[in-house]
């Protein structure tokens, strides 16, 4: 599957200290599913983390979930030890915290070779270096840490996330000049479907691939909010269609629901038809 294609509507943190929500996540309808090592591990369960979730990993049964391992950065007296432990593991993505510059990304990349990198993108340096850090080799997809940004930025939280638009902005300029994948920050109030729905809807409007989650109560919301709607889908085929005919008739543009259709809105369309093929897809396996 084209990983531009493939969904990333939900990514679910998990602490890779807890055999029982390890387990569980087996089960959750969930794209993608960070196993952490770093926030959700407390500073006495480090180093058995990794054995655990090494050993979860192991016996698999995660299916078609992206496996995104979080380690502790190497600022901290663990992270190079979860670097080369990540190794060992059968994780598709190593993530790595507080990311300022690229050097950090070599510094990780000489430990774990070529397996692809996520950026936790939550510091003010590692805004103003959103650029650099997405064009590195091995860079495949941004997570936002609004949390810790909104820390480091001393911001006060707003229903609409004003002081963060524009180190969300950046991150997305950068990301998608790259192709990369880029998911949005966590909803704290994972009992306020209401609130979280919002959030998703500004998030997938701005162009935010899915959005991290704290809790499985997230999930279904999440994954209704960055999944094509049926009203999208049913433009997305009649606007192919009626481009099709109006190309196949000689003449110049074609108009759907009082609107022209151009090349790129064909374009999107297929994107939109391709992105719910491949969630129904997910699925059905």
């Amino acid at each position: 599957m084209d990983p531009r294609q493939r969904p990333y509507r939900s990514v679910l943190y998990i602490p890779g200290s807890k055999e029982r929500a390890l387990e569980k996540a087996k089960t959750l309808p969930v794209d993608a599913i960070i196993f952490d090592l770093e926030d959700a591990v407390s500073v006495d369960e480090k180093e058995n983390a990794r054995e655990t979730l090494k050993a979860a990993l192991a016996a698999g049964g995660y299916g078609d979930r992206i496996k995104i391992v979080r380690i502790n950065g190497f600022d901290t007296p663990w992270g190079k030890d979860d670097a080369a432990a990540v190794c060992e593991m059968d994780a598709d993505v190593v993530l790595l915290p507080k990311v300022g510059s690229t050097d950090d990304l070599d510094a990780l990349a000489a430990i774990t070779g070529d397996l692809p990198i996520w950026a936790m993108m939550e510091t003010p340096r590692g805004m103003l270096n959103a650029p650099s850090i997405a064009a590195h080799p091995l860079m495949a997809g941004f997570v936002m840490g609004t949390n810790d940004l909104a820390k480091e930025l001393q911001t006060r939280f707003r229903p609409d996330r004003l002081p963060l638009q524009t180190s969300l902005g950046l991150c997305l300029l950068a990301a998608k000049a790259e192709g990369l994948i880029i998911v949005d920050g966590v909803y704290n109030a994972f009992k306020d479907d209401e609130g979280l729905r919002a959030e998703c809807e500004q998030g997938r409007d701005m162009g935010f691939d899915g959005k991290t989650l704290i809790h499985p109560a997230q999930v279904a919301v999440t994954n209704d909010a960055f999944a094509p709607s049926d009203a999208e889908i049913d433009l997305a085929r009649r606007q192919i269609v009626a481009f099709e005919e109006t190309e196949a008739a000689g003449q110049g543009v074609a108009v759907v629901d009082g609107k022209i259709v151009e090349n790129l809105h064909v374009a999107t369309a297929r994107e939109i038809l391709a992105k719910a093929e491949a969630i129904s897809a997910l699925q059905a396996g």
